[in-house]
Order: C-alpha cells, then structure tokens, then sequence
C-alpha cells in the first residue's frame, strides 16, 4: 500500500535519523516512516554531505506520481536497500510540485546524462550537489532493461570512492550542459508574425487530424499552443489551424484521458486516441484546459465546448477547492496502492450492471463502450469510460429518440456517480500553490464571465484575496506556497521563495481580479508585483529573465548555480513569455513604457532560436501576437440588462490582444482607473440618453463611442 501523508507533529527532529518528519510537504511526508535517512533538500544536508565526504543520492518525486510509489516501496522501504543508501550516501528527497527549480535542473542533467526525464529522478551527486549519474526509475532488481537498484547504488558508490577524477569530470561536464540548455538565448530574429505562424505552423505539421492532438503516443495536451492555434485561426483565417483546435479539443473530451462521469482531465493518454490515462489529475492542465474550452465556445458558441467547461468547474467546486476560504488544490493521484491502476475510475461490465437497470444500461454501455473486454493491461475486464458515439447514434442503435436516450444517459451518470463516491478516493494534495492558483483565478474569472457564472467569479476573487493576504508580504516577496494541505495551518520556518512564474502569474490574476471587480487594489497589486518581478528576476545586462531570484542569504546549493531562463512551456506557460505577457498587459492599462521595453527586450532575446521549441513555444507566441497587434480595448460604462448585452457582444470570439473592461458609471474617475485608462474614457464626450455605452480603442486611437450590439461588433471588427 501506499504511505499516505498523515497528520503533523512540528516537534524538532534533530535527532531522528530520517529528517522529514516536520516537512510540510505531502510527497516528503509519505517518507518519514522509510528507514532510509532521508534529509530535505537544504543546508544541512549539503553540509553533512560535505563533511563526511559522501555523495548525496537524490529522489525528486511527486505525491501523485505513480513510480515514484512503485520504487518507494520496492527500494526505499527495504531495509537492505535502506541500509547500503545510509552508509554510503547523504539522501536528500525534493517534492517537485514545492521545489520547481530544483527539479528543472537535474532534469535537465538526467536528461544529459541518459536522454531521459521524468519522475522519480534518481540523481547521485556530488557532495556539493554537482550530478555525476542519474536516472529514473530503477527496479529493486534486475528487470525492464534496467539495472536493479541494489547495484546501481554500490557501483555509483565505488565509483565515487575509486574513481572519483572521472566523477568530478562527469559532474563538470554535466553542469555545463545545464547551463547551456537552460540559459539558452538567441538575439537575431525577427520580431514578427512571420515568426508566429513558423510556431503554428510546426504545430499543424504535428496535427492528427484523425484523433486530434499532436503526435502519437503519449500524448499530452498543449494549452498554450491550442490557444495560439485559435488565435492563428480566427486572426488569419488559417482553416488549418482551426482543425486543430476544433477537432483536438473535441477528441480530447471524448476521450478517457476526460472524466466522463465527473468532469476534468487526466494528465495524458498512453495511446494516441485519448482512451487510456496516467489517471492523476493536475490543477494546472485543468485551468489551462477550462481556458481552450472557454475560448472554443466564445469563438464557435458550441454547446459541447461550453459544457466541457462547465464540467470542468463542477470538478473543481466539488473536489479541488476550498469553498470557505477560498483557494484550489493542487493535484489528484491516479491510485489507490500499488495494486491498482485507475480501479477508482475505470468500470468492468459486471460493475455497471450491478447499478444500472436495463435501460440504462443498453444505452451507457454504447455512449461510454462498456464491455466484457475493457482497456486495462493489469485487469482487462476494465472498462476506461469513452465517447465512441454521439447521443443521436446511440438513439439510433437502441431504437431509442434522442432525448429518451438522454435522459437515459443522465440517469446512468447519476448512478455510476453516487457508486463511485463509495469506493476509496484518491488522495488530494491539498497543498495551494501560488502560481497555480494564480491560474486558476484568471480561468475562472474568464469561466464567469464567459458563461454569466456569477459562483465562479465569487470564488476567484475570494482565492485572489488569500493569496495576496497570505502568500505576498504586500511589497517585494511573494512565496510559492500559499497554504499547505495537511499541516493544520503550520508555516514552515523557511517558506520556499516564490519563482518568476509565480509571480508573472499572480500579476495576471490581479490585472483580471481588478477588470472583474474595479477593485484598484488589485491593479496596485498587480503593479507592486510587476516591479518587484523586475526588480528580482530581469537580467538587465543579457535581457529576459531568470526562474528564480539571486540568493541574498548565501551560495545556491548544488545545481541551483546554474542560472535558468524558461522558454518552453512543460507543461505550464513559460515563465519569460508569461512575463512578458503580463508586462505588455499591464503597459496598456498604465502607460508606462518600461513595461513594454522589457517585454520586448525578453521576447527578442528567444527569437533567433524559439521556432525551433514547436509545440512548447505556444506562449512565447501567444506573447509575441500580443507585442505586434494593436491592442484592442473595450471599455462598457453602464449597468443593467444593456451593458449586459454590449459586454456578451464585446467577449464574443477570442482574441489575446483584446481586453474588456466594465465599468459601473461610479468608477469613471480619476482615482478608480488605471493611470492610461483613466485619460481615455474620462475624455469622452458620454451619449447622452442611453443607459450603456460603450468605447472601442485599438492602439491609442479610439472611435466615438457606441450604444447597440450591432455598431460595437462593427467598431471590433
């Protein structure tokens, strides 16, 4: 079975021989039972390492990573493999989900070690934190074209201590290629849409029209590189590109990779058609896909997209949020134990008969292929739910109209429903992490708005509320956790300092909190973060910006030495390009140049090399159309069903250079606007007689304002 997390005793640990009963950490919590003497990833470890002169073995997991169990409990939890790792090793074990940048750089050592990637990383270091070996997983023997771990671990040993010149020659080598794959920049290119469409363009080339996505097996889904496909789409008329959207996202929600009985997505297919998933669930591939969903529907009005999202937002509301103080967790694990591979979500034909009458199963077992041989290698009978037909041929089958078959479908949804809520649920990290939840307030900010969902944008605000009350000191630092799941409201002694994306992020969120509410806090907000993003991150002699500050307290430890510049989304939005984005954003709303000189300065500073990242460079695109195009602002002054009508017009169809703002007719002054907002719409000359009207300005030129749906979709163009 799985160790799960359990409650905290925050009494010292000094003397206990595996350091991690005090982590606040899900993923380290699981390992304090482990006879391995496990240190977090920190000062005193490095420094014990140092002094004994031993190697540090490293383990970077996750709570919801399946193999990071499956060898916990093969290796770490046996006494034999414990006993070679403590007398030979200092073993130091890092959540990748609290520590992004420290899982960033030895993946990108294993990566130059062994071509592979992925977690658990197995790294064997240096005693000051230079990698000399690594992998993933090793089986505890001998086994999958692996070595077992046993011998892994007294080789790497043997050769620290006989061969160590060829270690520290490993470790050098190794630390250069870090360096140069994370700092990578290229100046030269040509800032232009040209470039865009080469990013696009790679994607469409990647394009299965057949089962959407991109590639074949596995596959992930790309956010970012969805939406630059629809921005492509509907700002150049690309047919091509909007296949890909369109179809992708239809696929996608057919498939098992979706939740089909409660909403949400899996965090990838291990086939190419979306039927079979790793099972976790990821806060930040479900904001990111709410997003492509919303955007699908705001441009098409498809009522399948719309219901995606909404699906999305029930999942959510119900399982990963904190509905009383606001805030969303941070991720679902696929499994139960080690036995079990997705039983929680997967149904065999003899389980949905035991719930279903008759009716209802004739027609589920055609709409979700429910059948005696089912999708799962570890028990075939498994059935992974999946749409294979629409409501109208399942009618057809079954003799059946489309809406009795409907209803039907309901029924058994309901059904299956309440019976899966009986069986053992997957542990939820309730961990809130900034830069996530960031994302989740501008999805649901955009949800509510796009689909008059007046509890989604309730709760964004509430979210945004404690993450500036308890993760942001309200000047300069910003910490990357908000709130720890399970440790009753204990604030760790060191809080682990918040990294470029979580602010560029929560910069996003403010600039939406604020057109969401008028709130100016939120925009203040958003410009003290911005600044202090600046001031922390931006490289002022080479341009763009680093994943995390310089250390004011010390030497970075081991291969946080190694300076990073992110440019490719995997899986969440790039830092530079998200900061980017976030700087052009706010420029248009205050005027003030530095913003957009730095924005520019970033993007410039990828162009000569980004074309090459394809499907990862989707925000780098998305930023790049936001630098080039004019900006289209939409400001509604009025309140009541008009203004209402005048902002559906105003949101309708995507557009990532548009933005639109409503405003009471109480906030046009001066000292309720941004600073560029305010000298515009205070200029205007209002219609008189008119209960809403509204202003369309591209670029710094506005047009006479407007009070009907017809004249405003015309001045959008």
């Amino acid at each position: 079975m799985y160790s799960r997390p359990m409650s905290v005793d925050h009494k010292s640990t000094s003397s206990a021989a595996n350091q991690l009963e005090a982590a606040p950490s899900s993923y380290l919590r699981s390992a304090r039972h482990q006879p391995v003497h496990w240190y977090p990833w920190g000062e005193t470890a490095f420094a014990r390492a140092q002094s004994e002169n031993k190697p540090i073995l490293l383990d970077i997991g996750a709570v919801w990573c399946h193999w990071c169990h499956v060898m916990d409990r093969e290796s770490y939890e046996d006494p034999e493999i414990a006993r070679i790792i403590n007398d030979h090793f200092v073993a130091v074990k890092v959540d990748r989900d609290e520590r992004p940048d420290v899982d960033a750089r030895y993946q990108a050592a294993v990566s130059a070690i062994s071509q592979q990637g992925g977690w658990p990383l197995t790294g064997f270091l240096t005693p000051d934190g230079r990698p000399y070996f690594g992998g993933t997983y090793f089986p505890r023997e001998d086994r999958y074209g692996r070595p077992g771990f046993g011998r892994v671990l007294l080789t790497m040993s043997q050769v620290w201590q006989e061969r160590r010149e060829e270690a520290l020659e490993s470790a050098a080598s190794v630390m250069a290629a870090i360096e140069h794959n994370e700092s990578f920049s290229s100046r030269g290119g040509d800032l232009s849409l040209a470039l865009v469409d080469k990013i696009a363009a790679s994607a469409v080339a990647q394009f299965d029209p057949r089962n959407g996505g991109f590639g074949s097996q596995p596959k992930f889904p790309h956010p970012s590189i969805l939406d630059l496909l629809l921005e492509v789409a509907l700002n150049r008329g690309d047919t091509q590109a909007q296949q890909a959207f369109t179809v992708t996202l239809e696929q996608m929600a057919r498939g098992g990779v979706y939740d089909q009985l409660a909403g949400g997505f899996h965090r990838y297919s291990v086939d190419e058609r979306w039927v079979v998933p790793h099972f976790e669930k990821m806060l930040y591939d479900n904001t990111e896909l709410l997003r492509n969903y919303i955007h699908g529907y705001q441009s098409f009005v498809r009522d399948d997209f719309r219901r995606t999202a909404e699906e999305i937002v029930a999942w959510l509301d119900a399982v990963m949020t904190d509905r009383a103080r606001g805030g969303f967790y941070a991720s679902q694990d696929a499994d139960i134990n080690l036995e079990d591979d997705g039983d929680y979500f997967t149904w065999t034909l003899d389980e949905a008969r035991a719930m279903l009458d008759d009716h209802e199963l004739a027609v589920a077992s055609r709409y979700w292929d429910i059948g005696e041989l089912g999708d799962m290698h570890h028990n075939p009978a498994k059935n992974v739910l999946h749409r294979t037909f629409t409501i109208d041929e399942v009618a057809a089958q079954c003799g059946q109209s489309a809406e009795e078959a409907r209803g039907l479908i309901a029924s058994a949804q309901g059904k299956l429903l309440a019976a899966r809520a009986k069986r053992p649920t997957p542990f939820i990290d309730r961990t809130l992490y900034t830069g996530w939840n960031a994302m989740a307030v501008t999805a649901y900010l955009e949800a509510g708005r796009a689909l008059r969902a007046e509890s989604s944008r309730t709760f964004a605000l509430l979210t945004l509320d404690r993450l500036l009350s308890e993760a942001w000191d309200g000047a300069e630092l910003l910490q990357h956790v908000i709130a720890y799941g399970e440790s009753d409201g204990f604030v760790p002694a060191e809080r682990v300092a918040g990294t470029l994306d979580d602010y560029a992020m929560t910069v996003h969120a403010c600039i939406d909190g604020w057109i969401a509410s008028g709130d100016m806090r939120y925009y203040r907000a958003a410009v003290k973060l911005a600044d202090a993003m600046i001031a922390k991150f931006y490289d002022r002699t080479a341009g763009a910006f680093f994943d995390s500050a310089a250390g004011t307290d010390g030497a970075p430890l081991g291969a946080l030495t190694a300076r990073r510049k992110p440019l490719q989304d995997s899986p969440t939005p790039a830092g530079n390009p998200t900061a980017a984005a976030v700087l052009l954003r706010l420029e248009e709303l205050s005027a003030r140049k530095k913003y957009r000189e730095i924005a520019e300065d970033t993007l410039e500073s990828f162009a000569g090399i980004v074309e090459h990242f394809g499907l990862y460079a989707g925000g780098y695109g998305l930023a790049l159309e936001r630098l080039i195009l004019d900006p289209v602002q939409v400001v509604i002054v009025g309140s009541g069903p008009e203004a209402g009508e005048l902002e559906t017009t105003a949101v309708a169809r995507f557009a990532v250079n548009k933005v639109v703002i409503r405003l009471a007719p109480e906030q046009v002054v001066a000292d309720r606007l941004p600073e560029a907002l305010a000298e515009t719409v205070l200029q205007v000359t209002r219609p008189e007689g008119s209960a809403a009207w509204a202003l369309v300005c591209r670029g710094r030129t506005c047009m006479p304002p407007v009070t009907d749906a017809e004249n405003l979709l015309e001045a959008i163009g």
